[in-house]
């Protein structure tokens, strides 16, 4: 089941987030920027009610939003969980407003799938780099930028 997060959530999502970025495939987000950008947030749950899934979207203007933090737990992969969090993001997106949606991902096939082209980075506002300087990787970045747009 795909929900909206809730503030029991925020553990585990830090945890499930934990896990990739310790393998540096995504940024680490701290309890306190997981409280404040709860609302970005959707998560998958299993029968138990446990979070195997998190996905959020991070609105940067008025007509752009980011896909963030999306993680789904190994052995949940390949059951369509990723793609159905992707999509409750873009469902609110479009409830919103929002023209164009981004991600920055070392896994564009998945995105491709979902409708996203690449674009070279330089066509995304200089904002969104703020979040890089936390990264490993900076400032050689090995991400993708994507983008979909909405009708």
């Amino acid at each position: 089941m795909v929900r909206k997060a809730r503030m029991h959530d925020v553990t585990a999502i830090r945890d499930l987030i934990s896990r990739y970025s310790q393998r540096g495939d995504m940024l680490p987000k701290a309890l306190l920027e997981l409280y404040e950008d709860l609302r970005d947030f959707f998560v998958c749950v299993n029968g138990d009610g446990q979070v195997i899934g998190c996905c959020a979207l991070h609105l940067f203007w008025s007509d752009l939003a980011e896909i963030q933090s999306l993680a789904v737990e190994e052995s949940d992969k390949g059951k369509g969980i990723g793609t159905t969090l992707v999509q409750c993001c873009l469902d609110e997106a479009r409830s919103l407003g929002i023209l164009r949606v981004f991600t920055l991902t070392n896994k564009p096939a998945f995105f491709e799938k979902q409708g996203f082209e690449q674009i070279d980075r330089s066509e995304l506002p200089h904002k969104i780099w703020a979040a890089c300087v936390k990264c490993v990787k900076f400032p050689d970045c090995d991400e993708v930028a994507l983008v979909l747009r909405l009708e």
